[in-house]
């Protein structure tokens, strides 16, 4: 008798395991778990980036890919080679650890010569860049090209920098360059509702990031929640409302009057509406001292009443034509 108890004790043990075996995803070198292309696309959806998912002590959000991105950093478009080098060298003293080029900024090496000159370890370094529509045609090349460019021995996030005859091909180029190490993240750029709704079902690993136009002017209520429930980091640009339109909007009144009640400026209450919002920002600038004051978002918090008051600004005033 004890003996058929000891058997069927074993034989429920093996077919238990068993079972737990077959729902188990292996993980691969990066820690993140394979999927098949159809699972890829939405095994995202359960990460659910929001507001919460943003973590104010380390300043850092878990990426889709398994990687952190600091939530704040520095964009460089228009920055020349030497001021962008001076603005990363900046950013780096001062703690900031998120850089922003692309291709198209033409200050790609500058970046890599930041990133190369610096004491800060290249790990703790969170570097973005993009790839051209002009570029995806021969999008391999392209990405070896930043690489060879930038010299940082890895792309920690590649975007493609907008929609454009070729985008699925060179974002499958990148999908390969993420299997081969040459990148840990992939993302888009300036895509939208319909035409991530076309883009999604065509590509295996789902976008850790998004990165659009967003500002007080401009807040894609719908977009931003869209995104986000696809288990998806935004991030915005031109969160000042970009060249043109920064003086309106850091002077708007309702932003100086929750600034004022603060203690703060209200370039760092428009960076700060963002985070809570569960956007990543990256402001541009050369200033040292706006810089230093763009990181400094972590000693305040808008109350819902504040966060409301912004919510009423949005014109659905877009900047920019992407």
């Amino acid at each position: 008798m004890k003996r058929r108890l000891v058997l069927l004790l074993g034989l429920t043990l093996v077919l238990l395991a068993s079972a737990c075996g077959a729902s188990q995803p292996q993980a691969n070198s990066t820690g993140a778990t394979s999927a098949t292309p159809s699972e890829k696309i939405h095994q995202g959806a359960s990460v659910m980036n929001t507001p919460a998912s943003f973590d104010f002590s380390t300043h850092t959000v878990r990426l889709n890919s398994g990687y952190d991105m600091p939530l704040m950093g520095l964009g460089t478009y228009s920055l020349s080679d030497e001021e962008c080098y001076a603005a990363v060298t900046t950013l780096l003293d001062a703690g900031g650890r998120l850089i922003d080029t692309a291709y198209m900024y033409h200050n790609e090496a500058a970046v890599g010569r930041a990133v190369r000159d610096s004491d800060v370890p290249r790990e703790d370094i969170f570097v973005t860049t993009k790839l051209y529509p002009s570029q995806f045609d021969d999008a391999e090349a392209a990405i070896d090209a930043a690489l060879e460019t930038m010299d940082i021995g890895y792309i920690d996030l590649m975007l493609l920098h907008h929609p454009g005859d070729g985008d699925v091909s060179a974002y499958r180029a990148m999908e390969q360059a993420v299997r081969d190490g040459k990148i840990r993240s992939i993302g888009l750029s300036n895509w939208y509702i319909e035409e991530l709704d076309d883009f999604l079902p065509q590509v295996s690993i789902i976008p850790a990031v998004v990165q659009n136009e967003i500002h007080p002017y401009y807040q894609e209520q719908d977009v931003v929640p869209y995104i986000q429930e696809h288990g998806i980091v935004v991030q915005g640009w031109y969160p000042f409302g970009g060249r043109g339109h920064t003086a309106a909007l850091l002077g708007d009144e309702t932003i100086t009057d929750i600034a004022q009640r603060h203690g703060v400026t209200a370039a760092q209450v428009i960076l700060r509406w963002n985070l809570q919002r569960g956007i990543s920002v990256i402001p541009g600038s050369s200033n040292p001292d706006h810089i230093h004051e763009n990181l400094d978002l972590y000693g305040f918090s808008l109350s819902d009443e504040d966060m409301a008051r912004i919510t009423a600004l949005d014109r659905n005033e877009k900047h920019d034509w992407y």
